[in-house]
Formats: C-alpha cells, sequence, structure tokens
C-alpha cells in the first residue's frame, strides 16, 4: 500500500498575529487549491482563527497543537476538541514531548485527550519518543511501545485507522541534532510491527507514521526516502515558509 505523504508544521509559542497570518499565507499561496501529500499547519490557539482564513480553500490544513478532553465546562483556560473543530481544524497535536516533559502529561491523559479527539471528528496526531538516556541505555523500544500502549489504549481497530502517529526523539527536537535515517527508519518499522501485533495488516499498513525532530530542508529527502516514514512534523523549519515549502517539496518527489 502507498501512504500519502503528510507533513505538519508545528509553530509551538511562535508568530504574532501578522507573522501567523503572512505565513500561512505564503504556504498557501504556493501549495495551492490541492497537492500530492498532505500538508498542515498548527498555530498558537488565539491565531488559529485568523490562519484558518489565510489558508482557506488551499490544500494546507488547519491543526491545534493541543486540547483538552472534556466538550465544555469549568476548565478555565483550556480550548476543547468541538472549539477548536468549530475553528475549522483538521488536526490536533497531542503528547507532545514538550506536553509530556514540562506539563506531566501521562499516557493516561493523553489516551481521553485521543478519545476526546476522535468524537469530535478530528484526526489526533499521537507524538512517541524516547529521551536521550533512554536512546543510551538501549530502552527506545520498550518506552516507545509503552507510550503507543499507554496513549492508545482501548481504540479498536477503526479507530486506529483514524490516527497519525509522530516519532519524535526527544534528544533530536529543537537541538539541531537528527536521528539517522537508519535510526529513524528502524523505530518506525518497529512502531508498524507493533501496530500488526496489536491490531492487524490493514491498520499496520495504513497508519501515517510522521518523523519529528530537527528536519529540515537540507535532511527531509534523505528522511523521507526511507519505507516506513510517511512524513514529517516540522518544529522550527516551519516558521519560515521558503524552509518548510522546501520539506513539502521533498516529500512529493518521493
Amino acid at each position: 500500500m502507498v501512504r500519502r505523504k503528510f507533513i505538519a508544521g508545528n509553530w509551538k509559542m511562535n508568530t504574532s498575529r501578522a507573522e501567523g497570518v503572512a505565513l500561512a499565507s505564503a504556504l498557501a499561496a504556493k501549495v495551492g487549491s490541492s497537492s500530492s501529500v498532505d500538508v498542515a499547519v498548527c498555530p498558537p490557539s488565539v491565531y488559529l482563527d485568523a490562519v484558518g482564513q489565510a489558508i482557506k480553500n488551499s490544500a494546507v490544513g488547519l491543526g491545534a497543537q493541543n486540547c483538552y478532553h472534556e466538550a465544555k465546562g469549568a476548565f478555565t483556560g483550556e480550548i476543547s476538541p468541538q472549539m477548536v473543530r468549530d475553528l475549522g481544524c483538521a488536526y490536533v497535536i497531542l503528547g507532545h514531548s514538550e506536553r509530556r516533559q514540562i506539563f506531566k502529561e501521562s499516557n493516561q491523559e493523553v489516551n481521553r485527550k485521543v478519545l476526546a479527539v476522535l468524537g469530535a471528528g478530528l484526526t489526533p496526531i499521537v507524538c512517541v519518543g524516547e529521551s536521550l538516556d533512554h536512546r543510551q541505555a538501549g530502552q527506545t523500544a520498550a518506552v516507545v511501545r509503552e507510550q503507543i500502549e499507554g496513549s492508545l489504549a482501548g481504540l479498536s481497530a477503526d479507530q486506529m485507522l483514524k490516527i497519525v502517529i509522530a516519532y519524535e526523539p526527544i534528544w533530536a527536537i529543537g537541538t539541531g541534532v537528527v536521528a539517522t535515517p537508519q535510526q529513524a527508519e528502524d523505530v518506525h518499522s518497529d512502531l508498524r510491527r507493533l501496530l500488526e501485533t496489536r491490531y492487524n495488516s490493514q491498520v499496520a499498513s495504513t497508519v501515517q507514521i510522521q518523523y519529528g525532530g530537527s528536519v529540515n530542508a537540507e535532511n527531509a529527502a534523505t528522511l523521507l526516502s526511507q519505507p516506513n516514514i510517511d512524513g514529517a512534523l516540522v518544529g522550527g523549519a516551519s516558521l519560515k515558509a521558503d524552509g518548510f515549502l522546501a520539506i513539502v517539496a521533498a516529500a512529493q518527489s518521493k
């Protein structure tokens, strides 16, 4: 099965409203109304509406960087899956290492959010990845398996077909250090075998698995040439239109 490549930009806590709109407009103008790969941008939540308007009628999708697991209620400062859907979002990033490390989100919390996002008709981009200590101790496979099993607990095969997984080794995020293509491919291959064991061959061959961790215009083509790497969740390089578009072009060439 040939899976579509998926390039998503995680802007994190960056850009002003004007900068975000300008960036999104530049991407929409270049990508146009159709694309051979899936493309999305995930701006800060306060700019979702403005960025959504800037990419309207283009093939660039809109995603949120996080959400809460409840639909509504007395949860000051949180946003619900229904709210981000109301703003035109198609995706929500969940379980990013910064959420897990800085905000101490557990696999169980991520799991509740995954179920809520699916229930709202959105696509979760579920992040997993090991620390440098885990990598050096040879624990990568065990850590990633634990995160997958906890974060995706209770999901049916049909629900899994609506999930995107992003493998992001913590030691490569924002450091300029990139997993080698073989290191990344090994984990992606392990993830696909895990999906087949937990579910079935259809799930394993269908689910898009992105790589994230200092992806840029220079290394994207090599990473995306690996058979089990289906795209990229791009951090810093997504903040400049030319750099992000170069990664999209690399995906289109594969």
